[in-house]
């Protein structure tokens, strides 16, 4: 199958909640034996509606990767990385701009959400208008063909996939393409080269899909081509001319089910989160001062699980045994809400335990984690570069470079 490049990245706005965990770390740690992963702390879009405080940025990126690494993301299965530090995202970002319709802009369903819901911030801002451009040159760098996203967040990788289209339509046709095709296939060598060719045949005059991804695949294998030569030689199998930038496809991740403390989502917004690494005896006073069914006045009262904050919760960490436990105490009143709570707290803590615990080492040693995003941002550059070379190529921007 021809996806093996992902690209995501996270705001850092502040601490970590179980909210985050649940709702896209795990998902990445699965990601990250899969695919090709890189993941960034995506520094720049924090300042759209954070640049009124940028001191807390830098905290907040190195936090969050102590997060993201004591949750089991692993630096030698996944490439780590600060947006900011790959400046190339920027370039692509500006590059891609002269050919962006503003009303493609302006039509974006979460622009208009945000501004209407975001009122205690000023966002009429290029910054906030441009992000979603931005978000499209984060993972158009990389060429990468799988965005892990919600429901929400399809038409940004719809937008992507429309700059895409249209750079590739406005640059795709360079000088001389066949006869860089033609080379790209030497490079192949004889067999792989003749294999190349076969399969672009059968792809072209009898519309063999088989051949098409049997050849797409082939030319993933290539050890010996340039990602220039690799995309060119992509664009050649399907008739058209050099595919600069790849278009990416979602991949629909399941909606994060994690209630917050008071029965809406968890979100820092509501102030009802967990942090990922809080203190145990927060955790535990947390959770017993949780809200609970308003029937149940007195502990004799009979409940009702169904409209209860802490069942919501109860239904995330515990097995369905102590679901019908509850149900059946909480309604006969043979429980009281700090028994129904006490389950709960222990799962809670026991799934934050390891997570402390391999934060501890990047705690005392800081300077583990700036070596894994120094070397995640060496290794995430080495690959933008590639790409923004053959962006300057096509626009004329190269001015004799090799």
């Amino acid at each position: 199958m021809f996806v093996d490049r992902v690209v995501s990245g996270m705001r850092p706005t502040g601490s970590l909640h179980l909210g985050h965990y649940h709702g896209v770390l795990k998902n990445w740690i699965n990601l990250q034996d899969q695919y090709d992963c890189l993941f960034f702390a995506a520094d720049w879009h924090a300042l759209t509606t954070h640049y009124e405080t940028p001191g807390d940025i830098q905290d907040n990126v190195l936090q969050m990767m102590i997060d993201w690494l004591a949750c089991g993301i692993n630096p030698s299965k996944a490439v780590l990385f600060v947006q900011s530090r790959v400046p190339e995202h920027a370039e692509l970002h500006l590059l891609l701009s002269m050919i962006t319709p503003l009303g493609w802009l302006e039509r974006m369903p979460t622009y208009k959400d945000q501004q209407e819901n975001i009122r205690d911030k000023d966002l009429s801002t290029y910054g906030f208008l441009g992000y979603p451009l931005l978000q499209a040159a984060d993972v158009l760098i990389y060429r990468a063909n799988l965005v892990p996203v919600g429901d929400d967040q399809v038409p940004h990788i719809e937008f992507t996939r429309e700059i895409a289209r249209r750079f590739n339509h406005l640059y795709g046709r360079e000088q001389g393409f066949e006869e860089r095709a033609r080379e790209a296939i030497r490079k192949m060598g004889n067999k792989k080269g003749k294999l190349y060719e076969q399969l672009r045949n059968r792809y072209q005059e009898q519309g063999d899909t088989d051949a098409l991804e049997a050849a797409r695949a082939l030319l993933t294998e290539q050890q010996n081509l340039s990602i220039g030569d690799r995309e060119r030689l992509f664009g050649y199998l399907e008739g058209g001319g050099k595919m600069i930038l790849s278009e990416p496809h979602s991949l629909l991740t399941s909606e994060s089910r994690m209630p917050g403390l008071d029965g809406r989502k968890m979100s820092k917004s509501y102030g009802n989160t967990i942090a990922l690494r809080e203190d145990a005896s927060s955790v535990t006073d947390k959770i017993r001062r949780m809200p609970t069914d308003p029937a149940r006045v007195h502990r004799n009262d009979p409940g009702s699980p169904e409209i209860c904050p802490v069942f919501f919760l109860h239904q995330v960490y515990t097995q369905e045994t102590v679901h019908n436990w509850v149900r059946k105490g909480c309604t006969e009143a043979s429980i009281g809400c700090l028994d129904c709570k006490q389950p709960l707290i222990d799962a809670v803590l026991k799934e934050q335990e390891p997570i402390r615990d391999r934060a501890q080492a990047y705690l005392d040693d800081p300077l583990l984690v700036r070596g894994i995003i120094s070397d995640g941002c060496d290794k995430a550059r080495s690959l933008a570069i590639e790409t923004i070379r053959d962006v300057r190529e096509v626009m004329g921007l190269n001015y004799g470079a090799t």
